[in-house]
């Protein structure tokens, strides 16, 4: 299934682009390239954000897809969107740093949520948010989600998730009604 919204295409990832797709979600949260974006994690975590296995199980796990947005033929963004139940999770997501600032998250993350909601039928979309992300959290409660106050642990010595540069590491709940 593939849409297209202002010169962009929204398409569910193949295994064609796995490898495509990591370096996209690197270069959005680690190491030096992510510092051009303005949702770098690279003074909070060190190492890998995610690798080829991580993002290959999203691609082809049953009730969950990797949407991923397309701007002349290059992939500039991508999420994965995964049905629980009652709600939508909505992770993963990466924009080109290069591009951050002009609008693309916020058209990425409308059309996860209108896709979410039409093919699933779901009326909440759920995240999690590392919690000293301030301003990330601010800019999604620009887009309608609100913290709930709910923790869960960042995973210390799981270094699949990165080398945590602070002790104070956990994951907020953010949520949003979609109805």
């Amino acid at each position: 299934m593939s849409t297209s919204t202002a010169g962009l295409t929204f398409r569910d990832a193949t295994d064609a682009d796995v490898d495509e797709l990591v370096a996209l979600i690197e270069s959005a949260y680690r190491g030096e390239s992510s510092r051009a974006g303005w949702t770098t994690e690279a003074d909070i975590l060190e190492g890998r954000r995610t690798d080829r296995e991580g993002v290959l199980e999203v691609v082809e796990s049953p009730g969950s897809r990797l949407l991923t947005v397309e701007r002349e033929g290059r992939i500039v963004a991508c999420c994965q969107l995964e049905h629980r139940g009652d709600h939508a999770y909505f992770g993963m997501f990466a924009v080109s740093p290069r591009l951050q600032g002009g609008g693309l998250g916020k058209t990425v993350l409308a059309e996860a949520e209108r896709q979410a909601r039409e093919t699933w039928g779901v009326e909440e979309m759920h995240m999690t948010v590392i919690s000293v992300r301030e301003e990330l959290i601010a800019w999604y409660e620009r887009r309608g989600y609100r913290r709930t106050g709910r923790m869960t642990p960042f995973p210390y010595g799981d270094e699949r998730f990165g080398v945590p540069q602070r002790a104070d590491l956990r994951f907020e709940l953010l949520v949003k009604e979609l109805a």
